[in-house]
């Protein structure tokens, strides 16, 4: 999957990720758990904005992305920072060496096809990250499949581009997601499409999952908060530690 079109519009459409606001908070539940810097882990690293505010915390960052089009914007962002950009599959993570700690934000491990490939993702942080090592990432909940983006449908509109995003909801609570572009090219509208599932887990099955490849759960959070996720929570947010 490359997100070709998705990439170039990526971030227009992320406006409202605060990332300044979430790179504090990683690196605070990073740094609260002995992970205040180091060699970090960016999965899923998509079009650098998170590699770049934390590499200014002063963690020595590795981004990775299974897209040469998001790590193509990701190269412009991080030009004269000490950033190393991997064009890998997160499940198939292979680096020179051992990190201190990991992330994955805005609901990358949603994007693996699969509990197995989450499997296998996890078994590579795991296979790279040193022991005590913290791994922070989120993830879209079940509830927020079934009730939130269920087969609903969302409309963005800039000067730039009009993109009709539509969903649709499957039994086992992943999400089919249609994105149709419209570019405004002189008198006519130029049209691009991306398709992509995410899928989404019970908490209790990510924990399962974690303990199994060599990880102690810390806590699981609300999403930007240090509050246990709730029954209703649209995002959560795991820490881990390697044992």
């Amino acid at each position: 999957m490359s997100y070709n079109s998705f990439s170039k519009y990526y971030d227009i459409l992320m406006a409202d990720a605060d990332y300044p606001s979430r790179a504090e908070y990683y690196h605070k539940l990073l740094s609260d758990n002995g992970a205040s810097s180091g060699i970090m882990l960016d999965l899923g690293c998509g079009t650098g904005s998170m590699s770049l505010l934390m590499d200014s915390f002063g963690y020595d960052v590795i981004g990775v992305d299974s897209s040469v089009e998001m790590l193509n914007v990701a190269r412009e962002k991080v030009t004269g920072k000490s950033i190393l950009l991997l064009n890998q599959p997160m499940e198939e993570l292979d680096l020179y060496g051992t990190v201190d700690c990991a992330i994955s934000v805005l609901d990358c491990i949603n994007h693996l096809d699969g509990k197995e490939a989450v499997k296998e993702a996890f078994s590579k942080v795991s296979l790279f990250m040193n022991p005590g090592g913290i791994f922070a990432f989120d993830v879209n909940t079940v509830y927020k499949h079934r009730e939130i983006l269920a087969d609903s449908c969302f409309i963005t509109e800039t000067d730039e581009v009009f993109c009709a995003w539509q969903n649709s909801l499957n039994d086992d609570n992943s999400v089919d997601i249609t994105l149709d572009f419209f570019e405004n090219n002189g008198e006519v509208y130029c049209r691009s499409s991306e398709f992509f599932t995410e899928y989404a887990y019970e908490i209790g099955e990510i924990k399962a999952l974690l303990k199994e490849e060599g990880f102690d759960i810390i806590g699981v959070y609300d999403d930007m908060s240090f509050e246990n996720v709730k029954t209703d929570s649209e995002r959560a947010v795991f820490a881990a530690r390697k044992r």
